[in-house]
């Protein structure tokens, strides 16, 4: 399957995997997937140069495992284990979600609730054919919303949500118009999460971290994950870097916290994905079971989502699963109820890492051959050379590229993404500093610019040229 390439990996949607036609091979010993493990860790750190240091947790039947390989930072000497602390991202949706399903349980909301009901009455929420956006809608990506709201001006762009306010919020939702019918297609959005968790937290009464403490964190005895870092957490943070392994400061985010902002480890991740496994008995039991019942469609081939998990079919076995990144940080977290197993791994890069998990879970699912990273250096070019490639270029449906001209500088902009700026290699060939993609411009035989061709994780994604 092709893989969703974006140019900036914020809070991800879900990538899809590469599958394999061949038969599905018989579990890996522990020796040998320990040994696969250790191998895979080494080369992304060492020789692809993806990350600084990697966490993988693994969980069956038999007991957990622990693997790690790298550093905290460049310059520490500090071992990675389980207790490290990474941001998570958007792996927050599924506790946002799990919130959801268990207030709904405990009588506090309905899934068909409209979101308008707990919020402010000065706040307008879109509304598309006599049709409100409701709890279900934000939960299953399918509310109408955008991934990010198009007035995020952040002051700092290294901490992009940080200044983010819940009148900024109220205020582009009051004037939003929906693009389509409420529930009518999978879009993902981090400000719909983002939003659902503002409102769960309205209803309970409490802050977002609060809630998620006292609902989930403290049945489930997960006492290293949070938003505000304790001391002890502060003191196993793993450092985050962006795609070139240049460090880059923590996230921050006050209003769309639901989306993506708790930070854990793989020992607590672990407890959380044996409680959804059943290897362990908690009170959330039934709530994360609800949780699955709920199956819609994505439009992408053998991919439903639920209530915020992902689930990946292939020949009747599932792999239900969601990923995370913000900055400098990568997760991926999945399990198979079937062979009773889960995965977590969890990077401070932001550099991809999703093939791991699924291959760990199900090695017909091949891993990624990422590429050795070439340095890149910026080349004297006319500005006025830019002038061609001005205008708009579709990734794929729903995701436009628009790509314009600042002074001597050219930059692009992804539907629902910050602007970045393109650093030229030659006339045609451009890069990217903050994350690892490269472009490349294409014309036709009248010289004319008809579209560009994306570099990105191995991938290389064609993009029309449209005006």
């Amino acid at each position: 399957m092709k893989r969703l390439l974006l140019i900036a990996l914020f809070f991800l949607g879900p990538l899809m995997f590469a599958q394999s036609t061949s038969p599905k091979p018989a579990p890996a010993a522990a020796a040998s997937q320990a040994e696969d493990v250790r191998k895979i860790l080494t080369e992304r750190v060492d020789l692809y140069k993806k990350s600084v240091g990697i966490v993988v947790g693994t969980i069956g039947p038999q007991g957990s495992k622990i693997y790690s390989y790298g550093k905290l930072a460049d310059d520490s000497s500090a071992v990675l284990d389980g207790d490290t602390v990474y941001e998570i991202g958007s792996m927050t949706k599924v506790f946002t979600s799990l919130l959801l399903a268990d207030m709904v349980q405990r009588g506090e909301v309905k899934l068909d609730d409209p979101v308008s009901k707990y919020l402010p009455a000065s706040v307008k929420m879109p509304e598309r054919n006599g049709r409100k956006i409701t709890l279900l809608d934000l939960a299953t990506h399918t509310s109408g919303l955008p991934s990010m709201p198009s007035n995020l001006k952040p002051k700092d762009r290294l901490n992009l949500f940080a200044d983010y306010t819940v009148e900024q919020m109220y205020a582009f939702l009051s004037g939003y118009e929906l693009p389509r019918d409420i529930g009518s297609k999978y879009e993902y959005s981090n400000l719909g999460v983002g939003l659902l968790g503002h409102v769960l937290a309205l209803r309970a009464g409490m802050d977002y971290e609060k809630l998620v403490q006292t609902r989930i964190l403290g049945p489930l005895k997960m006492t290293s994950t949070a938003i505000t870092l304790t001391p002890e957490m502060r003191s196993h943070l793993a450092h985050g870097h962006n795609a070139a392994l240049s460090p880059v400061p923590n996230w921050d985010l006050p209003t769309l916290a639901g989306a993506g902002a708790l930070r854990s480890t793989a020992n607590d991740m672990l407890k959380f994905l044996a409680a959804n496994i059943g290897l362990t008995q908690t009170p959330l039991a039934s709530a994360m079971k609800s949780m699955l019942d709920v199956r819609k469609p994505t439009g992408v081939p053998n991919l439903e989502i639920a209530l915020a998990w992902h689930i990946l079919i292939k020949e009747g076995d599932q792999i239900i699963w969601h990923n995370g990144g913000t900055g400098g940080y990568h997760s991926f977290m999945g399990f198979d109820l079937k062979t009773r197993t889960g995965v977590v791994v969890l990077s401070n890069s932001i550099n991809d890492i999703d093939d791991i998990g699924p291959h760990l879970l199900d090695s017909s699912y091949p891993l990624a051959k990422p590429s050795v990273p070439r340095e890149h250096h910026e080349a004297k070019v006319d500005p006025k050379t830019f002038d061609a490639y001005i205008g708009h270029y579709e990734l794929q449906p729903g995701a436009i590229a628009e790509v314009k001209r600042q002074g001597d500088a050219l930059f692009i902009q992804v539907t629902g993404q910050p602007q970045l700026q393109l650093f030229p290699e030659s006339e045609t060939e451009f890069f990217l500093k903050v994350v690892d993609a490269q472009l490349t411009f294409v014309k036709g035989p009248d010289g004319k610019v008809t579209s560009f061709v994306l570099h990105q994780a191995g991938f290389d994604l064609p993009a029309k040229k449209t005006d």
